[in-house]
């Protein structure tokens, strides 16, 4: 299979999740040529970088790991979806007022979370340079005065955490390897659905194995079963 190397079935962003086995990969069959030509290409390696600098590379990398907790391999390469789709000039066509245009925005919103981390410690010359522990408290104050509707840096901190997590989550939640963690067999055109309704699966769906009881905490059941993991290697 051209769109997939050998022994990568079933890839999940740090080998997490709930359906162990399943690959959206395993439905292009019955897509059409160009849902599977779409889907299929978030899968190419990154071409290059389009539209970030090195410095905002460097700045931006970590802080979409910690936005989307991916501490290890593999990684869905959610920067470089976004650096793609910005370049292509591909914004959600609107922005807030007291915000400039998306593209202008993420430019000076790493700019001002590279200086802010250099006026806060010390020796570092920007956010790059900070521990992850460090990093994390940075960005975990952007998140606790947007909760507070306060101002970052003199712009709105809700605002901005809108900014980068609308970026980010629909970025990782493009990629086929977040559809195999959440159990999401794809687009259903043209093939359709058969079975609507509540827990009506259908027969290529994979069965949820943390929440097969109704009432297990499926976030509770996955720690669970993943430290379990770890005991038996």
């Amino acid at each position: 299979m051209p769109y997939r190397a050998h022994g990568q079935h079933a890839v999940t962003p740090q080998h997490r999740g709930r359906y162990p086995g399943f690959d959206v990969l395993d439905q292009v069959a019955v897509w059409d040529d160009v849902t599977a030509g779409v889907v299929l290409g978030r899968l190419r390696p990154p071409a290059g970088w389009s539209f970030f600098s090195a410095g905002e590379i460097a700045v931006a990398t970590p802080l979409f790991d910690i936005l989307l907790a991916q501490d290890t391999e593999p990684r869905v390469p959610a920067l470089e979806l976004v650096d793609a789709r910005l370049a292509a000039g591909e914004t959600d066509g609107w922005h807030y007022d007291d915000l400039p245009p998306d593209t202008e925005a993420w430019r000076t919103t790493l700019a001002m979370l590279d200086t802010d981390a250099a006026q806060r410690h010390p020796g570092a010359r920007g956010f790059s340079d900070l521990s992850t522990a460090d990093q994390r408290e940075m960005v975990r104050t952007v998140a606790d005065l947007a909760g507070r509707s306060a101002t970052w840096q003199r712009w709105s901190a809700a605002h901005v955490w809108s900014l980068w997590t609308r970026y980010a989550c629909t970025a990782f939640y493009s990629h086929p390897w977040a559809w195999n963690e959440i159990g999401f067999p794809g687009p259903a055109y043209p093939r359709g659905y058969l079975n609507p309704g509540v827990n009506a699966r259908e027969h290529w769906e994979a069965p949820d194995r943390a929440t097969r009881d109704a009432d297990v905490d499926p976030v509770r059941a996955d720690e669970s079963w993943q430290r379990s993991e770890e005991e038996t290697r």
